[in-house]
């Protein structure tokens, strides 16, 4: 009897082009969501403008109120899911307050385009693959 080796014991190449495919992702996403953010702040006004960039520059905020990568504040900022639950629970709520949905917007526009510069989330919470 032979013995046989699982899919998880046998050492695996690691993919060179999932770097790029995964940056040109980010990228597509992260025009779609600058050109809509534009949209929707020249179509409701000021407040909405005022909603996207103040959540644009959330994580700079909360780095220097001194938040650190590992702290769950920090790690909070830059996940991608808080601002997604925000916009898709306001597409299906009855809210109806336009700068809530734009600031949602902003923040997801700034952590997407974190991740095409490459500087992801680090901390516990990270996924140790190698990329």
């Amino acid at each position: 009897m032979t013995a046989e080796r699982t899919r998880d014991e046998v050492p695996q190449p690691v993919s060179k082009s999932g770097g790029w495919t995964r940056k040109i992702g980010w990228g597509a996403l992260a025009l779609f969501l600058a050109a809509f953010t534009v949209f929707e702040s020249v179509k409701y006004g000021v407040p909405t403008t005022a909603g996207a960039l103040v959540f644009f520059v959330l994580p700079d905020a909360v780095r220097t109120a001194g938040a650190r990568p590992p702290g769950v504040l920090y790690q909070a900022a830059h996940r991608v899911w808080i601002p997604l639950v925000v916009l898709v629970a306001y597409s299906i709520g009855p809210v109806e307050w336009p700068p809530l949905f734009t600031a949602a917007l902003g923040w997801l526009t700034r952590i997407v385009v974190e991740r095409v510069l490459g500087r992801g989330p680090t901390g516990p919470w990270t996924d140790a693959r190698p990329r």
